[in-house]
């Protein structure tokens, strides 16, 4: 048996499959692209899918990857085991309509014995035992033993979903010898015991399953083959278990130097560093694919697995941020497969670096509480944590129920789950409650009312319309009529008037009908569909059943479709600058402002913002079309369209195209061309919440005004520094160097001033017990310039005990200077501490030097005057 690295093994995988035409193609992200259906790739053929299903065509009939993983339906379990990982790659060969049983058990029989020289006497396979031909292949082509291939049923050899593609497996096994079996003489694979190992499973497509469940021959069947990398570096490496493979002992070293605990010295803190050592590789991998960490979906999985490998390390004694140091092993090794590795390193150890600093400052407080729930458990003899309390460490103090739950394990206690998720379930609907302001703007609710009007909207198109008045509304209750000056609501058939929704604001302007006119103030859109707007009559009577002209203010809907126009471009921009982890997370449109929310995961720098500012304006000036389209969702979906809260979408959804820059679902009001946004300003950019970030920002004439008064502010300031505009900063420099200057000027008159009132005060020595002292008190002198005119005081003099105060409004400094020769006798520091004390302060320092404050300026002459007797004592 070859004994062959995690890397070697890869490597010559890939390379031997090319040798036999495949294609290699790169591993795909771990973010599933265009499948909705899964949040994460958790096997090898999930990425080739739609090239199984025909939706989409392969870039060859031969495929070849070494694919990464991830999967957390085990999570607990890893740690607890040998064998448990989040993280994995699998290596597999693929065939779209080309080759099939034959030669795909050949392959995997000639890597195996060739390339990998396992001997022939530990290999064992299982078919299906329907699949008489790929078990005769086996038998009669490869040579195989009938008595090593095991026939197994449907629940363990043969692959299939609810409906489509479907057939047989044949797995490949290695017996580990008897010293791993059950002792049973008739043991061998589909046994539960742990002598043969699965490595390899070859699945034959060859069917197609429909709703009625039967089964129909495919006319061109495919192969699908999955080795997970890590098992067969097991069995190549001899080891027991995946931690003891070459690539990951290096990680597991690392956890040791940072802990300094060895491993397989106790079985509680062995799994610990198990933890760490698999879910760095997946935190890692995770990142490195544009993943940050956030409370839903792909983000929460990353936070779950940052925190829980944070958590163990604590047990470890690891109370210090330590997780990137482990992840640089990561990137160092793994590196040589996956590029992303290096180009995003940075912003790896940064999101790792930032979210474990934040967590530890989560455990500090959750530690304590949990701890002293786990003691009130106790002291009742409990051994479940009430859901209620589970959910206030969550949702108060950020304390993920896992982890709680992880915890109290070691206690042999528990989270009641079911508690839990109702308290979750219970803050949904408070949620939910707080933000449905479908009905905004009634003074009565809709069941009250029971409107349910169908209503068109029409101003995609057109910015003025005509149209039946359905209902009015006015003070809660439905009424036939609105009277001048009175504000109501009102239902047309079909109105230009966008309501407000997906961030952009409601369009107001006017209807009118032959007898009169009212303003439209807002526009809503209810639950089911009614769009209505709120209006004050200016002129007339305003009928139910009249027809009416409405026109939307044009301006500033111009302005609005400019704003969110961009929106659109700047999503595109800042994917492009800071990575494809940018997602947005909301955003606001209104005629004169934007602000655009983001996911990323630190501050931009001044370069990223005016790099997006610069991306966004070469976008406007290339004047590309804005087409809108209604397609199927799932055509949105397989043409790239980028969409937030998936959920809420029909089967029809409209499609906003900006050539090939940006893609996006959205409902909203655009431009016709980008060129008709005109330009672009990032006002700011700042954080709102962890991980997200917000900019705000302006287009067209709102730039210009914006220009302008910048410019007013320019020629206001150069007239008020007598200066033109082109030479204000050096005009500004000039100041500051003035403002310096003069304020040296005055510390220095301050010091002049201080020393006049020095020496007018020194018209002469005291002595008391032959030791000669000087004592002063100053106004508003400064510590340092108190500093200096006492050590100053103290060489002119000596030797001599000096003393200085200095009163500053509503406190008191005080400073000590003995010469060296008298400081056997009197120490500053020493003598300060009782000077100061008298004025309610304190202080020390050195017996050559000291200083000290006090709080209460009405004692300073009583403090400066007890010199003297201290000095004599």
């Amino acid at each position: 048996m070859k004994r062959l690295g995690l890397h070697e093994i890869r490597r010559e995988f890939l390379e031997y499959f090319r040798e036999n035409g495949h294609i290699v193609a790169p591993s795909f992200s771990l973010v599933p692209k265009d499948d909705p259906s899964l949040l994460l790739i958790g096997a090898g053929m999930a990425p080739l899918k739609k090239f199984f299903t025909g939706e989409k065509t392969p870039p060859g009939k031969r495929m070849t990857t070494c694919q990464k993983c991830l999967r957390t339906g085990d999570i607990d379990n890893v740690g607890q085991t040998d064998r448990h990982a989040t993280f994995f790659e699998m290596l597999g060969n693929f065939s779209f309509g080309d080759y099939f049983k034959r030669e795909a058990i050949n392959w995997a029989w000639t890597f195996l014995r060739e390339n990998l020289e396992i001997p022939e006497e530990d290999l064992w396979v299982t078919v299906f035992e329907d699949d008489h031909e790929a078990a005769k292949i086996w038998e009669e082509e490869i040579g195989l033993a009938k008595e090593k291939i095991v026939p197994l049923g449907k629940e363990d050899n043969f692959w299939e979903l609810e409906v489509g593609p479907s057939g047989p497996c044949s797995e490949i096994y290695v017996d580990r010898g008897e010293e791993f079996g059950c002792g049973d003489p008739d043991c061998k694979p589909g046994c539960e015991c742990d002598r043969f190992i699965e490595v390899w499973n070859l699945v034959f497509t060859q069917f197609d399953k429909d709703k009625e469940g039967n089964y129909h021959p495919l006319s061109h069947p495919n192969i699908d083959t999955g080795m997970g990398l890590e098992r067969i570096a097991t069995v190549l490496q001899g080891t027991d278990n995946i931690f003891e493979i070459d690539a990951l002992q290096e990680v597991l070293h690392k956890v040791e130097d940072l802990s300094n605990y060895k491993y397989k010295t106790d079985k509680k803190l062995d799994a610990s560093v198990r933890v760490i050592t698999d879910h760095i590789r997946a935190i890692t991998f995770l990142i490195g694919d544009g993943v940050i960490p956030s409370n839903e979906g792909r983000g929460y999985v990353l936070r779950r697995l940052l925190r829980r490998a944070a958590s163990h390390g604590r047990k470890l004694g690891l109370d210090q941020p330590f997780l990137a140091e482990i992840a640089k092993v990561v990137m160092d090794s793994w590196s040589v497969n996956y590029e992303e590795l290096t180009s995003h390193r940075t912003m790896i150890l940064e999101v790792i670096s930032k979210e474990e600093e934040k967590f530890h400052e989560t455990l500090e407080t959750g530690m304590v509480l949990l701890e002293d729930q786990v003691a009130d458990l106790k002291a009742k003899n409990e051994k479940v944590l009430s859901g209620e309390r589970a959910f206030k460490l969550y949702d108060t103090y950020g304390f993920p129920v896992d982890l709680t739950n992880e915890i109290l394990k070691d206690y042999g206690m528990t989270v009641d789950f079911d508690g839990f998720q109702s308290q979750m379930q219970a803050q949904k609907e408070r949620a939910r409650s707080a933000r449905d302001d479908s009905n905004m703007g009634w003074e009565a609710s809709e069941e009250e009312l029971q409107l349910d009007f169908q209503t068109e909207f029409s101003g995609y198109e057109k910015m003025e319309d005509s149209s039946k008045l359905l209902a009015l509304v006015y003070q809660g209750h439905e009424v036939q009529s609105l009277e001048e000056g009175q504000e109501g609501y009102v239902i047309v058939e079909r109105t230009p008037f966008y309501p407000e929704g997906g961030g952009q604001i409601a369009d107001t302007g006017k209807i009118s009908w032959p007898e009169g006119r009212a303003e439209v103030l807002d526009t809503q859109k209810t639950k089911n569909g009614t769009i209505y707007s709120r209006v004050k009559v200016s002129q007339g009577s305003l009928e139910v059943g009249s027809q009416l002209d409405l026109e939307v203010d044009k301006d500033r809907r111009k302005a609005i479709m400019r704003n969110h126009s961009v929106t659109h471009l700047l999503h595109g921009a800042l994917r492009e600058v800071l990575g494809q982890h940018v997602q947005q997370s909301g955003s606001e449109v209104r005629d004169d402002w934007m602000r655009f929310d983001f996911s990323h995961y630190k501050p931009m720098t001044a370069e990223e913002v005016k790099a997006v500012e610069d991306r966004v304006n070469e976008m406007i000036l290339a004047n590309i079309p804005v087409s809108k389209e209604l397609l199927a969702y799932n055509d949105a979906k397989k043409q790239g369209a980028i969409g937030l809260f998936e959920g809420k979408y029909g089967e029809k959804v409209r499609v906003v195209t900006m050539g090939d820059f940006s893609k996006e679902l959205c409902g909203g009001t655009h431009v016709e061309a980008t060129g008709d946004i005109g330009s672009f300003k990032i006002l700011s950019e700042a954080g709102i919440a962890a991980g997200v970030r917000r900019i705000e920002s302006t287009t067209g004439l709102n730039v210009l005004k914006l220009l302008r008064d910048y410019e007013a502010s320019h020629k206001a300031l150069a007239a008020k520094l007598k200066t033109n505009e082109q030479n204000l900063l050096d005009r500004v420099d000039q100041v500051l160097q003035q403002q310096k200057e003069l304020r040296k000027e005055v510390e220095d008159f301050k010091k002049q001033l201080a020393s006049s009132d020095l020496d007018s005060s020194l018209s002469q020595v005291k002595e008391v017990n032959g030791i000669s002292y000087i004592t002063a008190i100053l106004e508003n002198v400064d510590g340092e310039n108190l500093r200096n005119l006492a050590e100053e005081t103290r060489d002119r003099h000596a030797p001599v005990v000096v003393v200085l105060a200095s009163v500053m409004e509503d406190k008191v400094l005080f400073a000590s200077a003995v010469t060296k020769e008298l400081t056997k006798q009197v120490q500053a520091g020493k003598l300060i501490g009782k000077v100061a004390k008298i004025a309610g302060g304190g202080g020390g320092g050195r017996p050559d030097f000291a200083q000290a404050g006090g709080k209460d300026p009405s004692k300073v002459q009583e403090a400066i005057d007890a010199v003297e007797q201290f000095l004599a004592e």
